[in-house]
């Protein structure tokens, strides 16, 4: 189960989103990390860090509500 949630969190790392919409420009891997951020032509490397910052904290939190609730099933499941 492990290969396999690895194998699979690798396939994401490699997808990639791009979506383009005015002067802006993103591109998002599968794993939900900003590759890049374009305003206006001008890459924007310090609003990337932010970002993915922000989005590592709210995975956290949703990895950490996912265990208690999974935890709190275990204990029906007895």
């Amino acid at each position: 189960m492990r290969d396999e949630a690895m194998r699979i969190q690798r396939e994401l790392t490699a997808e990639k989103v791009e979506l383009n919409e005015g002067e802006i420009k993103i591109v998002i891997s599968g794993d939900q990390k900003i590759q890049e951020l374009e305003i206006k032509g001008e890459s924007q490397p310090r609003l990337i860090e932010i970002l993915n910052k922000a989005i590592k904290r709210s995975q956290e939190i949703a990895a950490r509500k996912v265990q208690s609730m999974s935890g709190g099933l275990s204990g029906l499941l007895k």
